[in-house]
C-alpha cells in the first residue's frame, strides 16, 4: 500500500451584483466569465472549478440562495472521491488599489447603507447563537502561503483582518460557519474596481487564485 496522494480539489466561486455606489461590480464580470476563461487557460491536474454563482448584494434576504448554493456543493460524489471542497467568495472594495485576502469574518452586521433588498442592520450579531458581535471566525486556508504564491506571479496582493461589516463580511461569516460544519474550506478575497486594475489582469488573478488555493490546501 502506497501513501495517499493529495485530495482532488473542487473550488466553487461566488461574486456579487451591483450595489449602492458600485454600478458595475467587477466580481459579477469575473465570476460570469470565469468558466470560459478557465476552459481556455486550463487548471492543474486534480483541480476542478465547481459552480460559479453571482449573488444579490444582500444579507439576510439572500441567505436562502446562499445556503442552497452551498448545500448543492455536497453530494455523494464528493464523499466517494474524497474531494476537498473550497468556497471562494469574491467581493469588491471600491477604495482598494490591490487584491486583499481576508483572514476572518466578524459576527457583526452593521451595514453603512441598505443592501439591495433594503435591509440595513446596525450592530446585530450575524449568528445569535455564536455569541456577541466581537466573535470571529477564521479561514482554515493558508492565507500567507496563498499570498506568497500570488506575489511570485507578480500580483499586488495583501492580507486583511477586516472584511468590513457589510454584505461581504456577512456572507463570509455564514460561509465559514457552514464550511466548518461540513469539513469544507472557505475564503474571501476583495478585488479593486476595474478602473484600478483592469479586467484582463483581474481574470488572470482569479485563475491564479484558484491555482494558489489548490496548491496550498
Amino acid at each position: 500500500m502506497g501513501s495517499e496522494g493529495p485530495k482532488p480539489v473542487v473550488i466553487h466561486v461566488t461574486g456579487f451584483k451591483k450595489f449602492q455606489g458600485v454600478a458595475e461590480n467587477p466580481t459579477e464580470t469575473i465570476v460570469s466569465n470565469l468558466r470560459d476563461f478557465i476552459q481556455k487557460r486550463g487548471l492543474p491536474n486534480g483541480v476542478t472549478l465547481g459552480s460559479c454563482i453571482v449573488l444579490e448584494t444582500a444579507g439576510d434576504g439572500a441567505l436562502p440562495m446562499l445556503y442552497k448554493i452551498m448545500e448543492s456543493g455536497i453530494s455523494g460524489a464528493d464523499a466517494l472521491s474524497n474531494e476537498q471542497v473550497v468556497w471562494l467568495h469574491l467581493g469588491v472594495n471600491g477604495g482598494a488599489h490591490k487584491f486583499a485576502i481576508e483572514r476572518q469574518a466578524v459576527n457583526e452586521a452593521s451595514f453603512r447603507c441598505p443592501d439591495e433588498l433594503g435591509w440595513q442592520p446596525q450592530q446585530l450579531p450575524i449568528v445569535l447563537e455564536d455569541g456577541g458581535t466581537t466573535q470571529t471566525r477564521q479561514t482554515s486556508c493558508s492565507v500567507e502561503a496563498i499570498m506568497k504564491f500570488l506575489k511570485k506571479k507578480g500580483y499586488d496582493v495583501t492580507t486583511s483582518d477586516d472584511a468590513g461589516r457589510f454584505v461581504c463580511n456577512y456572507v463570509y461569516y455564514h460561509s465559514l460557519r457552514f464550511a466548518e460544519q461540513k469539513g469544507h474550506k472557505s475564503l474571501f478575497v476583495h478585488v479593486p474596481l476595474f478602473s484600478k486594475i483592469d479586467k484582463e489582469t483581474q481574470m488572470q488573478f482569479a485563475a491564479s487564485l484558484l491555482e494558489a488555493i489548490a496548491a496550498t490546501c
